[in-house]
């Protein structure tokens, strides 16, 4: 009985939780970006087809990630 005592103390001195909406509006953009990615790489071959195109396939798929990550961490 004292363990749930203090489970529920420990829940209620956490305080309100922080909303995660901009965690899973990243995290729904980061997906969104790689089904197109897959839909597009699957149908050309040599997609993309510039090294300028690549670096920028890898610079926006780097943010996206960072900016899923990082929401991930500051509203846990």
């Amino acid at each position: 009985m004292h363990a749930l005592t203090a489970l529920v103390l420990a829940a209620e001195a956490g305080g309100e939780e922080k909303s995660k909406t901009v965690f899973y509006l990243f995290g729904g953009l980061l997906v969104a970006w790689a089904l197109v990615l897959s839909g597009i790489g699957m149908s050309s071959a040599e997609f993309p087809a510039t090294v300028g195109a690549k670096r920028g396939v890898i610079g926006l798929t780097a943010l996206l990630m960072a900016a899923a990550m990082a929401t991930a961490v500051i509203t846990a």
